[in-house]
């Protein structure tokens, strides 16, 4: 609901805030008007009440523009420079930090290249595997120095997003009432089963005060960095949030987008340097709330947006069927892919884990990551000789086993990444699967030694370790019986998923939800 009318002063900006006589460049969200100038950009709250913001008063949003600032300064160093004050004179006349009484306030921003917003490089294509890497890094760190809020309310504060969420529906035509109440039942339905791991976690100090949109058009490029900026100011409620549930926003956009790849790889990158694995079960619910959000706030957005009204609809729309798909119960599954370095285990781990499971996919447990957490070190660091003795493999092999348990006990699903070439090893992870009385599949990447001895050989960066002298050690070892599913490891990875696809399906139609068109 629009309370005032900033209709003077939307027209005052763009004429003064002109330079050389180009004209301002004017964006509009549902709660910001946005004045592009120069190289400066200048953001005004608008005038509206609604559920979840109210910037129905003067002091409401110069408090709100206040916020922003003291918010986003630190993950957006040299971004947001000053409030700003509009007045107006006895006469009448409007100015910029004039004499005159303060009729509205402006955030004073540097402007920056649009194509460096995220979504822009979405569009056009850009997003690489090594941005998302940092992405996932730059949350952690934003995470790990986010207040801790200890009211002791996990799902209580789920709920109310849900509350608002519902609230939000009825502010647009786009979906109706029956939508909303089936929708809103199946939210209540799945917060019940989550609501004592959501309390747990808010006693662990997972519940902080988070970004609370972070999403791609709130992530930029600088000098090549991902930076975090436009968090949520107005609303602390919202924004206090279990630190999963501001990741959830930005696995959803790119699961929108279709990047299903890059957002289990952000989610499973997230999950490696975080540890919060406990809280696995929750992030497909958590996505399907973001979902949600998006549904109302567009579809709001779309009343009264005149020749634009049908195209949000649909946006809107496709939001919320997103939600619903997100909300289907998940079942458990362990995959494993064994094979000699060289093989493409890590490769095809990451290409399968996408499509097993619900979004965003399954939970790639990597033996060379795991070994690298043992000792502290980051993932790119080269161990010693000694880390690969026999007495650390075995903490490696029991710690991937425990892993899966972790993930499965949450209904979730695993994809374990080692080499696999002992019996007691590959027994692990079955016993594993077999007490949770849930799926197993077993691959092992078959090659030629010489293959592997190229893909060594020429290997660049990366996590794994292994080189020449470690295959040749690999190969001079008879491996005992293998009862896996052999695979041949020359294939192309896209075939070698089809074809685990395919087994996997067989054996349990239904499990592989991302197959089916989720």
């Amino acid at each position: 609901m629009i309370v005032e009318d900033q209709s003077k002063v939307t027209s005052f900006l763009k004429h003064s805030l002109s330079r050389d006589g180009d004209p301002v460049q004017m964006m509009e969200t549902h709660i910001s008007r946005i004045f592009l100038s120069g190289d400066r950009a200048y953001k005004m709250k608008r005038a509206v009440l609604l559920p979840y913001v109210d910037f129905s008063t003067l002091d409401k949003r110069r408090t709100a523009c206040l916020r922003e600032i003291e918010l986003n300064g630190p993950t957006a160093p040299g971004i947001y420079l000053a409030m700003r004050t509009i007045t107006q004179a006895p006469d009448g006349e409007f100015a910029i930090d004039g004499e005159g009484s303060a009729i509205e306030t402006i955030v004073e921003m540097k402007r920056f290249d649009q194509s460096l917003l995220l979504d822009h490089v979405a569009q056009s294509g850009g997003l690489t595997a090594q941005m998302m890497t940092a992405l996932a890094g730059a949350i952690v760190q934003f995470h790990r120095r986010a207040p801790i809020v200890h009211d002791g309310a996990g799902a209580a504060n789920t709920a109310a997003v849900l509350k608002i969420n519902e609230a939000g529906f009825a502010t647009s035509q786009v979906f109706s009432p029956e939508e909303v109440e089936e929708l809103t039942a199946r939210f209540n339905k799945r917060l019940a089963g989550l609501a004592g791991l959501l309390d747990r976690r808010a006693a662990a100090g997972k519940v902080r005060r988070c970004h609370g949109d972070l999403h791609l058009r709130n992530i930029f490029l600088l000098d090549g960095c991902p930076c975090l900026f436009d968090c949520i100011e107005f609303n602390d409620n919202i924004a206090t949030s279990d630190i999963l549930y501001d990741l959830a926003f930005l696995l959803m956009d790119l699961w929108h987008r279709g990047y299903v790849e890059l957002a289990n790889l952000v989610m499973n990158r997230y999950l490696d340097e975080t540890g919060e694995d406990d809280g696995f079960a929750a992030l497909s619910f958590f996505m399907a709330v973001r979902a949600a959000v998006r549904a109302h706030v567009v579809a709001t957005q779309a009343e009264g947006a005149g020749a634009q009204a049908s195209a949000l609809a649909s946006e809107a729309r496709a939001y919320f069927e997103l939600a619903v798909g997100l909300l289907q119960p998940p079942r458990p599954s362990l995959i494993a892919i064994g094979g000699l370095s060289g093989s493409g285990k890590s490769t095809l781990a990451e290409a399968l884990a996408p499509h097993i499971g619900v979004p965003p996919g399954a939970r790639i447990l990597e033996s060379d990551r795991i070994r690298k957490s043992l000792y502290d070190v980051p993932p790119e660091t080269r161990l010693p000789q000694t880390a690969y003795c026999p007495e650390v493999s075995v903490r490696v092999y029991r710690e991937i086993s425990w892993r899966s348990r972790v993930i499965l006990a949450q209904d979730g699903a695993a994809v374990a990444d080692a080499v696999f070439d002992r019996v007691e090893n590959r027994k692990l992870l079955e016993f594993a699967a077999r007490e949770k009385r849930c799926t197993f599949s077993g691959f092992w990447l078959d090659a030629d030694p010489g293959l592997l001895w190229q893909r060594v050989q020429t290997r660049k960066g990366g996590v794994s370790d292994a080189t020449v002298d470690v295959l040749s050690q690999q190969l001079s070892k008879k491996t005992a019986s293998i009862d896996w599913i052999k695979l041949n490891a020359a294939r192309r990875t896209t075939e070698l998923v089809d074809e685990i696809l395919h087994q996997i399906q067989a054996k349990e139609p239904g499990l592989a939800y991302i197959a089916e068109g989720i």
